[in-house]
């Protein structure tokens, strides 16, 4: 049994990252991790050169990823909240899962049918929305959602340095319009410990599940 997880966010070993590593390490389980950072995968073009063989054609980052996804018996993607949804690099990614849905081979279609899917969410604000997103594109592949954690993660505010005086900061929306930059006020998985052991809990399940097969 394999289990393998993708960290969507565009910024290496922060808190999305962090919460999908910890997710996998408490299956127990064999298990891969893949960050999206830096890679390139372009959206689905409708091309349907997936149709007779559910291969995507589309050269790109996401084939080797495409080909763990398929040979894994658990998914765990985590996504961070951009806009009100999760980012267009994550959704990038689930998009081209359209490649696992034809039949043409007469072998029965739906690819992903029998894997279990866990989540991670992450946000600066309203960090629960992304779950809804990434629940969408497992219920439409047939992939069973075990799970989510939600975690609080530093907006970009926190590091671009016009955090304190922005009239639009994400720092001074959540923090008041005379708050200071201080280390005690940037949000970490460290200092949400229910965080931690919700994520923990939800590599267990995943795991349970997966055995179950």
């Amino acid at each position: 049994m394999k289990i393998l997880g993708v960290s969507g966010s565009p910024r290496k070993s922060q808190t999305t990252e962090k919460l999908v590593r910890l997710v996998l390490e408490s299956t127990g389980l064999e298990h891969e991790f893949v960050s999206l950072s830096g890679k390139d995968i372009k959206a689905c073009i409708c091309c349907l050169g997936c149709v007779k063989d559910n291969w995507c054609k589309v050269e790109d980052d996401y084939l080797p990823i495409m080909k763990k996804i398929y040979e894994c018996d658990g998914l765990v993607i985590g996504a961070p909240n951009y806009f009100g949804g999760f980012n267009a690099l994550t959704h990038a990614l689930l998009e081209r899962l359209y490649c696992f849905r034809h039949d043409a081979d007469g072998a029965g279609g739906m690819k992903l049918t029998g894997k279990y899917g866990a989540i991670v969410s992450v946000g600066g604000g309203k960090p629960e929305l992304p779950v809804e997103n990434i629940k969408g594109f497992f219920d439409y592949n047939n992939i069973e959602t075990v799970g989510s954690v939600v975690a609080s993660g530093a907006v970009a505010c926190f590091t671009c340095g016009y955090g304190e005086t922005c009239e639009i900061s994400g720092f001074r929306m959540f923090y008041g319009a005379d708050a200071k930059m201080s280390p005690d006020l940037i949000p970490s998985i460290e200092k949400q410990p229910e965080v931690l052991e919700n994520a923990k809990q939800l590599g267990v399940k995943l795991r349970d599940a997966v055995l179950k097969k």
